[in-house]
């Protein structure tokens, strides 16, 4: 690309590695220089053009910049021009979005930005004479006022000027763009779906339908299809579901195989489906697959729908207070900047998902996740019915989207806990969702962990003290949080009946922690450690926990006082949680103060109880008494707000009491089975608290959480599909009672051996040909426990594949201290390094970034090993740090005792085996991928080798050995050559 002319008025512009920059001056210059040199040729020159402002001051180790910033941030300019759109965070991402081919992005220098700036204010001047661009230039004009970097270019693009003509938009109405979104309308409720079959024959053709003469033959899906409808056949007997479990191998295609079936079934018998998986980028993804069933968008908005919490979505209400807040304030304002580019997105959003939706994942890294935060229902707060905007939620349409639709893509806390209050009889005011008759649970082998989420029960002081929070209000802090008065007030008031109930709701309320309990807790516990030698024991004694000001405070004090004794704390030899700030320790035996100050919480907790159940049931007799009277909202209002103290206050209450409950009862430590539960205590420091400040709670998890699952969710359905890629552990190809086995252990770990009849098995291989696609290396000459050589095996093996590859970790640790290590080096070598915990971005842009980046390295944990879709050259070398055994804390002890029939070696084994397929299975994604996994873990036992798919030969060789032939494999590779067999 030529070097833009020399101009007076041309910005710099600043694309910052770790290291080096790309600068290119306002004269017209290109240099490629230090950070720090960089750095300082900035301060005598105008505010710079860049791609995404806080990272680039970060890797020049300057200060957070001010909001609103000065930089002109390219995404910024993007949001703004192209709302409703994703793109990854850098010069060559934004340069791939916006239409450049390669030969003109070239190596994506700082002489590309200006390019990038004029093509952005090119597109905002061709909307200028459209509703559009009306709206833009009142938003611009707000923006300008407001400090906005990019206002008065703006503005000269839309040949605006201040003030804007009376007849149109004015700035003050642009931003409340609550005002403009379409209503929704409430429809007949759906008919009971009828119980058709899904024949196979069927299932196949539509597969074919949707796959289309030209697409790529793939093994087995068409057999995957064809056992994906069982679960679609008639239920034969109450709570005795259809329970497919389908193991489909990278590259099957099971998507579009389970959505053959189930989108049938959906029309044929008038019913919806439910998809469920385990994270919100796997639902994207899997929305993403359904163009090919509806291509049309609009058809395909009317059939498919996409489910998540309240939590993910903007709230209307919360936004308009926020622009309220923020208006108030004189001068420049980030906040206005930011709350002006969510109106942009919030008019053409498809469904307002702030959380892996259409709103840029790297939003939150411009302008801080507090900001995100701020607008979204993140507490339970909704006051559905009284707000203004009910009719416009974004939430409340895809409620109702989805009572019509036939395929809802869910995520399986979602799903679980949706189950649990249908079946508890929680939700018997209202009908907020459909309870489907038929699940398809995606990623299958991640049941059991969100079960156990969904199930467990946690009495700890963020927990306790967020719900004197949601029932008393923000207690005289600056802060937006409504407490159950506000929310109830305009309900109850004047109606002795309610106000008397609501009064002893607010009234127990303050025996849970009150704010500042985290400072409290942390004095209490520095005052209890034993004196230093010398001191005075008297003037060091620890006070009492009678002092604390409530029963909550008093009980956490002592589990923490407990943990603190029987930890390990600062012992080199302690477990890896103890070494990430978690510690933890049985509750029994229990020290003797604790029961006592159990049995005072648990009636204090019981008071609240019985103050929130009053409360209810008058709210319900007032229905049932003014039924005749009550217009339609006052009855939803008083209808939600029953469903909302249910979900958000009485469940936790009645949860925390059974466990307190049963400390006061007598253990016998001698009793023969498995417990039904497992109680500890953990210790840890939570996002936000300060250093010093941890938290503490008393956990409750099922022993084995899939009973729960197939009670509640699984035995009420009529069919069930869990599919997945490793659902099974099969250690020792060829042995029918071996695979027998890993069938058995599977259909342990996905409930369906709770279930009255066996579950149809089904198994199919994936089609890559992996002796010729891969190659897997175990590294035998690098230390474990050496963080230099760790960082060193990394630079050797990302240069040895030049770039393309994900570096995996078992700890955050580990990850951060090789960044630290490995960013220069790679930089220099022109590897672009991007790190899960390091670089602030959430996973899903990171993976963006990878994806679009074909030399780029990425480093991550646990999230990036299950799930990361990227075919092609932008993956071509997994690197396993070593091999990722279970955590070892109390539930995986409890479990592994009680749950591996008598092998709990076995059982460990079983769970790093399946997470070192997950790892594998990231890495070959398709017939043209090639590719190298890593292990670098000399003590990796050979009976874990069977994680590996058929076909791949594992070679154990030092460093040197590795790099060599995995640099000799790829280039072979990247030539078109046939690579050959490994060696022996």
């Amino acid at each position: 690309m030529a070097t833009p002319p020399p101009s007076p008025d041309l910005p710099p512009a600043l694309v910052a590695r770790h290291g080096t920059c790309s600068l290119l001056t306002p004269d017209g210059e290109l240099l490629t220089v230090p950070g720090d040199e960089a750095a300082r040729l900035l301060r005598d020159m105008p505010p710079p053009l860049v791609v995404h402002a806080p990272l680039t001051a970060r890797r020049l180790g300057l200060p957070p910049l001010p909001q609103p910033t000065p930089w002109l941030d390219l995404l910024e300019l993007f949001l703004f021009a192209m709302p409703g759109r994703t793109v990854p965070p850098t010069a060559r991402g934004l340069a791939l979005a916006l239409g450049l081919d390669d030969a003109r992005i070239g190596g994506a220098e700082a002489d590309l930005l200006p390019d990038l700036a004029d093509i952005l204010l090119d597109h905002i001047a061709a909307r200028q004479p459209t509703p559009a661009g009306e709206e833009m230039a009142a938003l611009a004009v707000r923006m300008d006022h407001a400090g906005w970097a990019w206002g008065p270019s703006v503005l000269a693009a839309l040949r605006a000027a201040h003030p804007l003509p009376a007849e149109v938009l004015q700035p003050s109405d642009a931003i409340r763009v609550w005002r403009r979104l379409p209503k929704w309308e409430e429809t007949a409720p759906r008919p009971t779906p009828s119980s058709l079959p899904v024949p196979i024959a069927d299932a196949r053709r539509r597969l074919a339908e949707m796959l289309g003469a030209q697409a790529e033959t793939r093994a087995g899906q068409a057999d995957f299809a064809g056992a994906a409808s069982a679960a679609f056949a008639p239920r034969l007997t109450r709570g005795d579901p259809h329970m497919v479990l389908a193991e489909a191998g990278t590259g099957t295609g099971k998507t579009l195989g389970y959505v053959a079936p189930a989108s049938l079934w959906a029309e044929r018998n008038g019913g919806s489906v439910w998809i469920s998986t385990y994270t919100r980028h796997l639902q994207r993804q899997i929305e993403g697959e359904l163009t090919r069933l509806y291509p049309d968008p609009a058809i395909r908005r009317q059939h498919v729908v996409l489910r998540k919490g309240r939590e993910n979505y903007l709230c209307l209400l919360n936004m308009e207070e926020a622009v309220n807040v923020a208006g108030n304030r004189g001068g420049p304002s980030g906040g206005i900047v930011a709350l002006s580019l969510l109106a942009r997105w919030a008019g053409v959003t498809a469904d307002g998902d702030l959380m892996g939706g259409d709103l840029p994942g790297w939003f939150g890294d411009l302008f801080g996740r507090g900001t995100i935060a701020g607008v979204a229902d993140r507490r339970g707060e909704c006051i559905h019915g009284a707000c203004p905007h009910y009719q416009r939620c974004f939430v409340e349409h895809s409620i109702r989207r989805a009572r019509q639709a036939d395929l809802v893509i869910a995520n399986h806390a979602l799903v679980m806990t949706q189950a649990a209050w249908h079946a508890m009889g929680g939700d018997a005011a209202s009908d907020e969702d459909n309870i489907p008759t038929r699940y398809v649970f995606d990623e299958g082998h991640h049941v059991m962990d969100a079960a156990d989420s969904a199930f467990s029960v946690e009495l700890s002081g963020l927990e306790a003290a967020e719900l004197r929070r949601w029932l008393l209000g923000a207690e005289g802090a600056r802060s937006r949080a409504r407490g159950l008065k506000r929310r109830l007030d305009d309900l109850v008031v004047g109606d002795a009946r309610l106000e008397s109930p609501l009064d002893a709701v607010l009234q127990a309320a303050h025996a849970l922690p009150a704010p500042g309990w985290s400072g409290r807790l942390a004095n209490m516990l520095h005052a209890s450690m034993p004196a230093p030698p010398g001191d005075d024991p008297a003037t060091t004694a620890a006070p009492s926990s009678d002092t604390l000001p409530n029963p909550c405070e008093q009980f956490l004090h002592l589990l923490a006082c407990q943990v603190l004794a029987r930890s390990r704390a600062g012992d080199p030899a302690q477990s890896p949680a103890m070494q990430q700030g978690s510690i933890e320790c049985d509750l029994h035996p229990l020290a003797e103060n604790v029961p006592p100050a159990a049995t005072t919480l648990a009636r204090a907790l019981d008071r609240l109880s019985v103050a929130l159940r009053t409360l209810v049931d008058r709210l319900l007799e007032r229905l049932d008494d003014e039924s005749g009277e009550l217009d339609p909202a006052t009855r939803e209002r008083i209808e939600a707000a029953v469903r909302t103290m249910r979900r958000r206050a009485l469940s936790r209450v009645d949860g925390w009491s059974a466990m307190l409950r049963a400390i006061g009862e007598t253990r016998d430590d001698t009793r023969l089975g498995a417990p039904q539960y497992v109680d500890f205590i953990r210790m840890d420091r939570r996002e936000g608290q300060r250093p010093g400040e941890q938290d503490v709670g008393l956990h409750r998890h099922w022993l084995d959480p899939t009973i729960p699952f197939a009670t509640v969710l699984a035995a009420p359905a009529h069919g069930v599909l869990i599919t997945s890629a490793t659902l099974r552990d099969e250690n020792g190809r060829g042995d029918p009672e071996e695979a027998e086995r890993a069938w058995e252990a599977a259909e342990a770990r996905t409930g369906a051996s709770h279930l009255p009849s066996p579950a149809l098995r089904a198994s199919l291989a994936s089609p890559f040909d992996y002796r010729h696609q891969s190659r897997a290396f175990i590294v035998t000459d690098v230390a474990h426990d050496d963080i230099g050589a760790l960082a060193a095996a990394y630079r050797t093996l990302f240069l040895a594949a030049g770039g393309g590859g994900l570096g995996l970790f078992t700890a955050i640790s580990r990850l951060r201290a090789v960044h630290r290590r490995l960013s220069q080096p790679l930089e220099e070598a022109g590897i672009p390094l991007y790190a899960q915990h390091v670089d602030g971005m959430d996973n899903a842009t990171l993976v963006d970034i990878f994806r679009s980046e074909e030399n780029a390295c990425l480093l991550g944990t646990d999230a990036m090993r299950d799930g990361v879709d990227v075919p092609g050259r932008s993956l071509r070398l997994v690197v396993f740090e070593r091999v990722p055994w279970p955590r070892p804390d109390i539930l995986h002890r409890e479990r592994r005792t009680h749950l591996s029939h008598g092998a709990p070696g076995e059982y460990d084994d079983r769970i790093a085996r399946l997470r070192l397929r997950q790892a594998f299975g990231r890495l070959i994604r398709s017939t043209g991928d090639r590719g190298a996994f890593v292990l670098l873990d000399r003590r990796a036992p050979s009976r874990l080798m069977s994680a590996f798919p058929d076909g791949v030969a594992i070679r154990r060789a030092g460093l040197a050995e590795t790099a060599r032939e995995l640099e000799a494999f790829l280039r072979a590779s990247a030539d078109g050559e046939h690579a050959g067999p490994p060696a022996p």
